[in-house]
């Protein structure tokens, strides 16, 4: 029983010595003062976005292609189907920035798919500006009714919408 306390005694007694110097070590770190940023910290890459606002149209056949591209590898690599987007049909724009031009611009756009299981349905997406891969050109974001598998824009693909 002797032991066992001594060893537990030791091994507190390290426990206790560890945090001390732990504590000692970041005590000059957090005891410093705060200094306010200078000049160049104050106005470097601060300069706010830049949007141009120039987006491709709903019926842009690049925009379009890019959506079959992705879906159908979308449909391929996470839900093993072979399910593929053939033709468009009554693209249209329903809102452009309608939050305002302060925002990130957006194209939001429906339209009809047609897929290679022959059946016809609606599609949701939008065109953003800046929302390519790593932000250096545009992208595309869209949603298939009754392809929404992992439900991202529940219910019915309505929070792809503006």
């Amino acid at each position: 029983m002797k032991r066992v306390r001594a060893a537990l005694g030791a091994s507190i007694g390290r426990i206790a010595a560890t945090a001390a110097v732990a504590a000692l070590a970041f005590a000059p770190v957090s005891l410093a003062p705060a200094k306010a940023a200078n000049l160049l910290e104050l106005n470097f890459w601060l300069s706010g976005p830049n949007y141009s606002g120039v987006v491709p149209a709903c019926d842009s056949q690049e925009a379009l292609d890019l959506i079959a591209t992705r879906f159908a590898e979308t449909e391929r690599r996470f839900w093993a189907s072979s399910l593929s987007i053939t033709d468009f049909e009554k693209v249209h724009e329903i809102a452009f920035r309608p939050w305002g031009q302060e925002y990130q611009p957006r194209r939001y756009c429906r339209g009809t798919v047609f897929t290679n299981d022959l059946k016809k349905r609606v599609i949701y997406y939008s065109i953003i500006e800046d929302g390519g891969w790593t932000g250096a050109t545009w992208g595309v974001e869209w949603c298939v009714v009754g392809l929404d598998r992992n439900y991202a824009y529940a219910p019915s693909c309505k929070m792809a919408g503006p």
